[in-house]
């Protein structure tokens, strides 16, 4: 029994961290959610780097609660020795697992789709609010400053926006912070979009994301594994 209560320690500890991590992201999703604000003017430098952060505090609010189910079943199952939880937690790591598996291979073979849904989904909040929400104004300044790009996919999604109603100008980024910035002198200097550019950024990363993502399979493998090889072993006791 020695093992068993080797593994069935390591499984609680490892997910009692997965708990605590899960606890920290649900707390800042919320604090992100109710006091954007603050939150850019400690990480906005941080936040340019991902475009999807326009909704960062509902990506943190979900990550962090799918994260605080895992470690609570994982760690609970494996203290009461449940096999009720215990495969709960199989159940659910696993379909986690092929969801991502099935990212993955939608990202890489349908990148153009990826781009179609983005443009619908991105450009009418651009139009809508950009320039009316400071928040989201903040952050896609940010973003197009140090990404060096301008819209989702170029100047063109400011088109009968707000912004553009209200300035007839487009924002100065997709001039190369050349003023004013209408068409004609963002025509010509043609800056792209920040899909183009982070997906670009993704590719050249393309090494460490996959090394990330090869790790973080891996211990979802050896969570499965290890709370396989508890739930069968309690059959034993």
């Amino acid at each position: 029994m020695g093992c068993f209560t080797f593994i069935k320690v390591m499984m609680i500890l490892f997910n009692l961290a997965i708990f605590l991590s899960g606890g920290t992201l649900l707390g800042v999703g919320i604090w992100v959610k109710v006091d954007g604000e603050s939150f850019l003017q400690i990480f906005g430098a941080l936040s340019s780097s991902i475009l999807s952060v326009v909704n960062v505090a509902y990506l943190l609010i979900v990550i962090g609660a799918i994260l605080l189910v895992i470690g609570f079943l994982g760690c609970y199952g494996a203290q009461k020795e449940s096999k009720c939880l215990l495969m709960m937690f199989f159940s659910v790591v696993l379909i986690i697992f092929i969801a991502e598996v099935a990212a993955a291979v939608v990202a890489l073979v349908f990148t153009g789709l990826a781009e179609t849904l983005l443009t619908g989904l991105v450009t009418p909040l651009l139009k809508e609010k950009y320039g009316v929400d400071r928040t989201f104004t903040e952050i896609w300044n940010v973003t197009m400053t140090e990404v060096h790009c301008c819209g989702l996919n170029n100047y063109t999604d400011f088109n009968n926006s707000y912004y553009y109603e209200t300035h007839h100008s487009y924002p100065r980024q997709c001039c190369d912070m050349r003023e004013p910035c209408n068409s004609t002198l963002a025509a010509e200097t043609a800056v792209e979009g920040c899909f183009r550019q982070i997906l670009e950024e993704i590719r050249t990363n393309a090494g460490v994301a996959g090394g990330v993502a090869a790790g973080i399979a891996a211990l979802e493998i050896a969570a499965m594994a290890v709370s396989m090889y508890l739930y069968c072993r309690l059959d034993e006791k």
